[in-house]
């Protein structure tokens, strides 16, 4: 009994150490930048193939391919990231910064795909697994050089932050870049240097921990990802706490899989430790405070009309119906796709666009939504309600434990939910059956027969269309004005009194809500469901195309859904452009991620070109009594003007533009 806990205490502890690693990594560039790379576990993975093709390919000595990875490659990643990416979000919103960084997680799956093709290959550990006996254990030299990594990088970077003038200045940088840079500092090279370091700790972490899973593009990425929760136990600030909560992690692991007695259930737990670990951190984690100073609005597109949006209502309804009874009956299966993806997307406007909170398992609801469709089993249209309202109650209940969190907690919230989601739910029997997955019949409306390609076609589209109408009712609300303002600015609103956190609530719900209806009818339109389809890293890529293609409308919800739709369509026809698929995406969102009305925002101003210099405004003022001829009369910039008699000129569908539109005929 003793040997055997001894054993699994060294497992733990190596394990731990493999998290500490890329936890310290993470909690540096965070603590020295403000911006939560996501992409740390894709760093850790495309460094691991890196360092295969150099040692084992190329057999290149190890030390050497070590050093060029870690010392080399990963250092240069890092300065291509700050430089390109992350150089100018250190004050942008979290929910900016979550999505470049997803966008650089997605990019990094799509060029690792793109160069290693997938196919297996056997990684060893360092010294052949050669080790020594601890007691009844065995502990090898790689185990060894993991435990003395971990120890040796949590004392240099505590050592670095808060010993040395360089780390005092990068801890700095967020405070306050400008007044550092009055004393000689240099907050864009210490920003550098920031990630350059933290992406040789991700490298170093991914080749310490690629035995345990092997060279696999998700696995791999998602191992690391298990430590972000030693980061969060760590407040993404605390270097030792972060080792501690990596070391406890690691034993958690350890001890659940020596312990726990078998069972479907319980080999489920044993999974979701590290999601488990992650949602106590952030639900213990002390409350983030308003920022407050700073008011960052967010123009977004034009709000049509009503009578300009039934037009367009009824012409896209119109013309989806000829299309289709023309186009073949696999293509018209695919244009249904598209737009009940369109309909997942239309639950990130709300929640995204309107709200600024990002949701990193959007297709979690979904899968809620289908499982419950397909459970009740009935073509009846009140089962599709009844998905859409199971899947909103889980909505509250994910957000009501998460009341305290707020921002990045709140994101990484969802994310641990996701995670718990496919270990615990998604891969047991109840949910989708022994074999993994649910019949589901499709609808059955009071004289219709949805039985054709084409009805569901047209009824997807229906569907899509009045979504769409409550979302833009939404957005011309008092509800929806409330949650523009809670976005610019969540003190300002504190300030006069409104509950931000049952806004929040409810906002959460009807998001999870919409997304459950898609599920519904995602499952009527396969006419079967699996647990594969709503997997975490499925939401991924659906967040950066909603974004790229216009998180704050409802035609950008259209474009991204039938993008989505598109790419398997195109992997599929073309096998070499499978990873190069997710480096598109990558890509695009990287360009457009700091523009949530993304190419929607595009198409909509196609044609109108505005200059982007500064515009002054005729302005006259009142001329004095003494004052003669023209001398009194001169143009003034917008930012000299006084704000109540200069009617500024804004972009379509922003604040300005809005009051703008109200004041009419009065200036």
């Amino acid at each position: 009994m003793l040997s055997a806990f001894l054993t699994f205490t060294v497992l733990g502890l190596v394990t731990g150490a493999g998290y500490a690693v890329a936890a310290s990594g993470l909690v540096l560039t965070y603590s020295t930048t403000r911006v939560f790379n996501v992409g740390h576990g894709a760093v850790a993975m495309l460094m691991a193939f890196l360092y295969w093709e150099l040692s084992v390919h190329l057999e290149l000595p190890v030390w050497l391919a070590l050093l060029l990875t870690v010392g080399v490659a990963a250092p240069v990643l890092g300065w291509l990231a700050e430089r390109v990416m992350m150089r100018h979000l250190s004050d942008a919103p979290v929910s900016t910064t979550l999505v470049v960084t997803v966008g650089l997680l997605v990019l990094l799956i799509g060029a690792a795909q793109a160069i290693w093709p997938p196919t297996a290959r056997p990684v060893q550990p360092f010294f052949n697994g050669d080790g020594f006996p601890v007691g009844s254990a065995f502990v090898s030299y790689h185990d060894l050089m993991t435990v003395i990594a971990a120890v040796v990088v949590a004392a240099a970077l505590y050592a670095l932050l808060t010993f040395t003038r360089i780390g005092i200045a990068m801890r700095a940088t967020v405070d306050n870049r400008g007044l550092l840079q009055l004393y000689g500092a240099r907050p864009s090279l210490l920003s550098t240097l920031s990630w350059a370091i933290g992406s040789a700790l991700a490298a170093l972490a991914g080749i310490l921990l690629t035995p345990v899973v092997q060279l696999s593009y998700f696995d791999l990425t998602l191992l690391v990802i298990s430590s972000y929760a030693a980061a969060v136990f760590g407040r993404l600030k605390s270097l030792p706490w972060t080792f501690i909560g990596a070391l406890l992690l690691g034993l958690c692991q350890s001890y659940a899989v020596g312990y726990l007695p078998p069972s479907e259930l319980l080999s489920g737990v044993r999974a979701a430790i590290p999601a488990l670990f992650l949602f106590a951190a952030l639900l213990l984690a002390p409350q983030a405070q308003l920022r407050i100073g700073q008011i960052k609005g967010i123009a977004g597109v034009r709000v049509p009309s009503v009578r300009k949006a039934l037009i367009s209502g009824a012409g896209l309804i119109a013309g989806t119906a000829v299309l289709a009874f023309v186009m073949a009956p696999q293509h018209t299966d695919r244009m249904a796709l598209g737009f009940i993806l369109g309909i997942v997307m239309l639950s990130l406007v709300p929640l995204t666009g309107y709200g600024g909170y990002v949701s990193l398992t959007q297709f979690t609801f979904v899968g809620i939504g289908a499982i419950v469709v397909a459970r009740l089993d009935s073509p009846s249209p009140l089962t599709l309600l009844a998905g859409a309202a199971a899947a909103a109650v889980v909505g509250v209940l994910v957000a009501l434990p998460a009341l305290r969190l707020q921002g990045l907690y709140l994101a990484l919230s969802t994310l641990a939910f996701g995670l718990l989601m496919d270990k615990l739910v998604f891969q047991a029997d109840f949910a989708f059956g022994f074999n993994g997955s649910l019949e589901v019949p499709r609808l059955a409306l009071p004289g219709l027969t949805l039985d054709t390609p084409a009805s569901y076609a047209i009824l997807s589209v229906v569907v899509f269309t009045l979504v769409g109408f409550g979302v833009l009712a939404l957005r011309r609300s008092r509800y929806g004005r409330i949650l523009l303002a809670m976005r610019d600015s969540p003190a300002g609103c504190a300030t006069l009194g409104l509950n931000l956190r049952w806004t929040r609530v409810r906002l959460f719900g009807l998001s999870a809500g919409i997304a459950g209806l898609a599920g519904g009818l995602l499952g009527g339109l396969n006419q079967s469901v699996s647990a594969t389809e709503f997997q975490l890293f499925n939401s991924l890529p659906l967040l950066l195309l909603a974004v790229v293609a216009g998180v704050t409308s409802v035609s950008g919800a259209a474009i991204g859904g039938m993008t989505l739709m598109l790419l398997p369509v195109v992997a599929g026809e073309f096998e070499a452009l499978g990873g190069l698929m997710f480096l598109l995406i990558g890509v695009a969102a990287l360009g457009l991620g700091r523009d949530p009305n993304g190419v929607a925002s595009r198409l909509f101003t196609l044609g109108r070109w505005r200059p982007s210099a500064k515009v002054t405004v005729p302005f006259r003022r009142p001329a004095p009594a003494y004052a003669t001829g023209t001398a009194a009369v001169r143009d003034v910039p917008v930012s000299e003007a006084p704000v109540s008699s200069v009617p500024v000129s804004a972009t379509p569908g922003s604040p300005a533009a809005e009051v703008r539109a109200s004041r009419e005929g009065k200036w």
